[in-house]
């Protein structure tokens, strides 16, 4: 992972909010998905965004979930660690005048083991260095995160095989896009 060594700007790609520039601070290890690999998400969901609840785990820019708005979600929980990059999205929020979008600024363990209320996308792209893609998707699963058709976003480096699933999960979509390996799975009831 790359270490971010001055303010970086990201471009929302689609839906509303088409080619506006947002800026994110500084921070140690932030990586936003790149536009190739978010313009093949979005069009692997694009049927399954507007009017849903949306969940964007270790948020770091906002780049998903402010995109899932832009492109019609009912509402997003963006959850980032980081007090400035929490705040940046916060901000990015007030410039769209976006009503939909909130942050939780909380570490995203805590955040699920906290009381649940179920989501329609997760959006989970934690610090490589974490390892915690499987832990999470036990998290998500066993604590109510998720509704009964749900969709999990997972991106981890390229070098990595998607992580252990739970059972009633499917892979739907996998992909590489240099150092970056994301994949798209379904949740089954």
């Amino acid at each position: 992972m790359a270490k971010t060594s001055k303010q970086g700007q990201l471009r929302i790609i689609g839906g509303e909010w088409r080619g506006r520039k947002l800026s994110f601070p500084a921070v140690e290890g932030l990586r936003p998905t790149s536009d190739r690999v978010r313009e093949t998400l979005f069009n692997w969901l694009q049927m399954q965004i507007p009017g849903r609840r949306c969940l964007d785990l270790f948020a770091g820019s906002g780049a998903l979930g402010l995109e899932a708005l832009s492109r019609g979600a009912a509402e997003v929980v963006m959850v980032e660690q980081d007090r400035n990059a929490a705040q940046q999205v916060r901000l990015h929020l007030q410039s769209l005048n976006c009503q939909t979008g909130r942050v939780e600024n909380c570490n995203a363990f805590n955040y699920l083991n906290g009381t649940a209320t179920a989501f329609d996308i997760v959006f989970l792209d934690p610090p490589y260095q974490l390892a915690c893609l499987a832990e999470c998707c036990q998290l998500l699963e066993q604590n109510g995160w998720l509704k009964g058709k749900a969709y999990i976003y997972l991106e981890d480096s390229s070098k990595n095989s998607p992580p252990d699933l739970p059972d009633n999960w499917q892979l739907t979509h996998s992909k590489k896009a240099g150092e970056i390996g994301y994949h798209l799975a379904q949740r089954n009831t």
